[in-house]
């Protein structure tokens, strides 16, 4: 029984989207940075809770996604994977709670964030899954190969 799922591919403009999406999402965040009223060291927390953020939830999409496709994957890794993204999201709230910043100013850092991980799981996602297509071409170009050359006696 063949445990791989068959997915299909997302189409370019999805994945071109996604890439958009995210450059869109980090810019507008790092820019935000750039021009708050804030001192070096907040911006410094607020750079680096995006950054682990980013890191985290694509952490726990792959650890999430290896386990569906059968790939040995440690349940403590996946379980701090989740924690960990949980930690950066809850970190960026209660800074942007203790912040003295106007609430349009917490909204956009807080929308900024959250668009920047979802589009970071998209991208990986669409990485991962062209390179499993071009996998699959390899494999069935080889096979086709080996089926159709002729036997030596």
């Amino acid at each position: 029984m063949d445990n791989h799922q068959s997915q299909q591919s997302s189409s370019k403009a999805f994945n071109i989207a996604s890439i958009i999406v995210l450059a869109i999402g980090i810019v507008t965040y790092c820019i935000g940075l750039f021009n708050a009223q804030m001192q070096l060291n907040e911006k410094g927390y607020y750079l680096v809770i995006l950054l682990y953020g980013l890191f985290s939830a694509i952490s726990l999409q792959k650890s999430i996604r290896d386990k569906q496709e059968n790939i040995s994957t440690s349940s403590i890794y996946q379980l701090l994977s989740l924690i960990s993204t949980g930690a950066a999201i809850l970190l960026l709230m209660v800074g942007l709670y203790n912040a003295n910043l106007l609430l349009s100013e917490k909204g956009f850092y807080g929308i900024a964030y959250l668009m920047s991980l979802y589009a970071a799981v998209a991208v990986q996602k669409n990485i991962r899954d062209r390179e499993q297509a071009v996998q699959s071409e390899i494999t069935q170009i080889d096979y086709a190969q080996t089926a159709t050359q002729p036997t030596r006696d």
